[in-house]
């Protein structure tokens, strides 16, 4: 479990091929100092196993389905991606509760800059934005945000200057992929409203 709450910014040392999924080494100098084999990280919001730890290079393996459902395909050298360790019971829950599962990627199709301040418009799949309603809560890349407006297969979040310097939301263009969280409670009540539905009667 995770809050939303990006600890470092990490920069991507190298992706290597491996069999249908990829290797994943990660420079990370905050996260890396005490990161053990095993440990839960969240990679731009996609909860990983660290399998190596090298001086603060982290290694992560991202099989077929992690790649079919996140940006990591589109991750190269130099690329930097936020990092975030799992909760341990008792530490403060700043953001809100998040699993590291991604339900989709969603593309930027609006930037607007107003100073040292940005709102972000994203196109995601329906299925996701029922999940979603304004002033609730997502997750882009692994970053906690409040949604101001939802409409179809858009939603719009407004950045504030803090989270603009410290995660990979700062240097975001129009056309770029996220990876998308949405609320954990929202999928509960849609799933309890699902199984409330009346059965079709066969004629």
């Amino acid at each position: 479990m995770f809050t939303g709450l990006v600890e470092e910014l990490g920069t991507i040392h190298s992706v290597e091929s491996v069999g249908p999924g990829i290797r994943l080494v990660v420079k990370a100098s905050l996260v890396g100092k005490d990161a053990a084999v095993g440990d839960s990280i969240a990679v731009n919001g996609c909860c990983l196993t660290v399998v190596k730890n090298e001086r603060g290079l982290l290694t992560f393996e991202a099989g077929e389905e992690t790649l079919d459902r996140t940006n990591f395909a589109r991750l190269e050298k130099r690329s930097k991606v936020n990092l975030e360790r799992s909760l341990k019971i008792g530490d403060r829950l700043g953001g809100h509760h998040v699993t590291g599962h991604i339900d989709a990627t969603g593309t930027l199709i609006k930037r607007r800059d107003d100073g040292e301040w940005s709102s972000l418009t994203f196109r995601v799949p329906i299925r996701a934005t029922r999940q979603m309603a304004a002033k609730g809560s997502v997750a882009v890349d692994g970053v906690s945000l409040t949604l101001v407006s939802v409409d179809g297969e858009r939603f719009s979040v407004a950045i504030i200057p803090h989270t603009l310097k410290n995660t990979t939301l700062g240097d975001m263009q129009v056309g770029d992929v996220v990876n998308i969280e949405t609320d954990l409670l929202a999928k509960y009540v849609e799933r309890q409203l699902e199984s409330r539905k009346p059965e079709s009667v066969l004629l």
